[in-house]
């Protein structure tokens, strides 16, 4: 059971510090919404597993329940036993459950099939991220083109309508003489007061 593959992975990511072991680390995980991935001991308590699946759901994270119980865990990650863990990276919680998948593809199938899919997307953003500050250092720009006009529609690229002038009780208001800063009209006369 030591040469077991799911067993390595777990142990490189605990290496790497991609794991959290515990229900309150594996908790404040998922709040932050930072686990990937919950694992359960094959043999954790129910109130165990009504937890990990609350984490779960507040985390939006997949949580499964592995065929290894809390002994070869805890023995794993040095420890009398472990019930809960998760994966904070998206590379090695699809590795684990591929491996997974390959023992039990009815059970694991579909959780490995969705998690690769995310993995695969985190990939092409470093990936893009990599080349946008490769761009950066050595001073590539984007070109810059003018947005182009829309027709149809949509309110930009045409005229503001003009406002109406206002009208008073007198009537019409009066129009702006030339040159002078404030419309014609009636005036306020007074004096401020001070509360």
């Amino acid at each position: 059971m030591l040469n077991d593959p799911v067993l390595h992975l777990l142990g490189l990511a605990k290496k790497a510090g991609r794991l959290e072991v515990g229900e309150e680390p594996v908790g404040a995980a998922c709040r932050a919404r930072q686990a990937k991935l919950v694992l359960l001991a094959a043999d954790a308590a129910p109130n165990t597993r009504r937890r990990a699946a609350h984490f779960g759901d507040a985390g939006n994270v997949l949580w499964l329940e592995t065929p290894f119980d809390k002994a070869q865990l805890g023995f794993l990650l040095g420890r009398s036993s472990c019930a809960m863990l998760a994966l904070t990276d998206a590379g090695f919680s699809a590795a684990i459950v591929e491996k997974l998948a390959a023992r039990d593809p009815d059970k694991y199938g579909p959780a490995a099939r969705q998690l690769r899919t995310r993995a695969d997307r985190v990939l092409q953003r470093q990936r893009e991220q990599r080349q946008h500050e490769k761009n950066l250092r050595q001073g590539k720009h984007k070109p810059w083109a003018p947005p182009p006009k829309e027709e149809g529609p949509s309110q930009r690229g045409r005229p503001r309508p003009q406002k109406a002038a206002r009208r008073s009780k007198d009537g019409p208001a009066p129009s702006q003489p030339p040159g002078k800063g404030r419309p014609a009209g009636r005036r306020l006369t007074g004096t401020f007061r001070k509360p």
